[in-house]
């Protein structure tokens, strides 16, 4: 199937989440996870550093507490594998889930103006952990930050698994 023609070349047009590294959860987890993919899929910027392919597909997995995105060509052949530490992560997921749980409370009891209250800090924690995604790919994968943003909203969904 060719792309289309206003589409770039340097884009997602599959993710998948390894399903080793995740479990069911609750229907808001597993809308943020469709509601991720699909955002991601209709827009984003990604090219792997020195591959000049694309379109691509991206694998994203927990494995022994490391990251791993698995990146091939449209046509399922391998291109890179790259494998990061969860260390720089650790604090803004554990903030960001932590703000998401009374983000989901406030949705069910709470006021507007209190709801988004919770919504603005769990913003800024969101765009905080994208930012550090944005900069620890910054020599593997080129990036913006509206896909570092879907992306962050993937790793986090691995978090999710209990």
């Amino acid at each position: 199937m060719d792309a289309p023609q206003d589409k770039p070349r340097g884009r997602l047009v599959e993710v998948v989440l390894d399903e080793d590294s995740i479990a069911r959860s609750t229907a808001d987890v597993e809308h943020e996870r469709a509601v991720a993919i699909y955002d991601l899929l209709e827009g984003n910027c990604f090219e792997p550093v020195g591959h000049d392919g694309g379109p691509y597909r991206l694998k994203i997995a927990l494995v022994e507490k490391r990251l791993v995105f698995e990146i091939l060509d449209e046509a399922g052949s391998p291109v890179v594998v790259h494998i990061l530490s969860l260390t720089p992560f650790r604090k803004v997921v554990k903030d960001y889930f932590l703000v998401c749980s009374s983000y989901y409370d406030a949705i069910r009891k709470s006021t507007p103006s209190q709801i988004e209250a919770i919504d603005m800090g769990r913003r800024g924690l969101h765009n905080e952990g994208s930012q550090i995604l944005k900069d620890r790919l910054a020599d593997k994968i080129t990036i913006d930050f509206d896909t570092a943003r879907r992306l962050f909203t993937l790793i986090c969904a691995l978090h999710w698994k209990g």
